[in-house]
């Protein structure tokens, strides 16, 4: 396999390489315990733009059923009545703005839309890896996260769960992209 070095080498538009991505939050139950999940199917596509990365885009869906703690009554608990599952089937982002801060470092700032409220975030993120795979294809790995509020998007059951669980929640991810083209 060859390592990239060189920024530029980067160009072109990409695919979720979604066995080797993990899409992941972290939030707080009675304040106390920490609870940690992912989800399990979602598709994403970028065009990352090495020369100037101010012209990337990236957009990303997220199937809200494939969401998983570890606890099935909980799964199905945050699927239902935090997510509005029946009603709002996706999670989805879409960037508005790639800026680069340094070598291997860029913020992604765009609309994330959860149980249908959008509103913008910044996502920080980290170039991890740029290597040719097995088969002569170009992958990048990329990691990053953010913080969010849950009840900006309204991802809040009832008045004692809006008091019992943390209104933070961390978004991670850690994401291997597959240049197309």
């Amino acid at each position: 396999m060859t390592t990239i070095t060189r920024l530029s080498e980067l160009t072109g538009i990409y695919v979720l390489d979604t066995v080797h991505t993990r899409i992941g939050f972290v939030g707080r139950h009675t304040m106390a315990t920490k609870v940690r999940g992912r989800f399990e199917e979602f598709e994403g596509s970028a065009f990352l733009d090495g020369g100037d990365p101010s012209r990337s885009s990236i957009q990303l869906t997220i199937q809200a059923r494939s969401l998983q703690t570890g606890n099935v009554q909980r799964d199905e608990h945050l699927r239902a009545k935090f997510l509005d599952l029946d009603n709002h089937a996706t999670i989805a982002f879409t960037s508005s703005r790639v800026d680069q801060v340094d070598e291997t470092r860029f913020t992604i700032t765009g609309d994330l839309a959860i149980r249908g409220v959008t509103k913008p975030v910044t996502v920080d993120f980290e170039l991890t890896s740029a290597e040719n795979g097995p088969a002569g294809e170009l992958r990048v790995g990329f990691e990053g996260g953010v913080t969010i509020d849950r009840k900006d998007w309204h991802v809040n059951w009832n008045a004692a769960t809006a008091v019992l669980i943390g209104q933070k929640v961390a978004l991670e991810f850690e994401v291997t992209a597959i240049r197309r083209s």
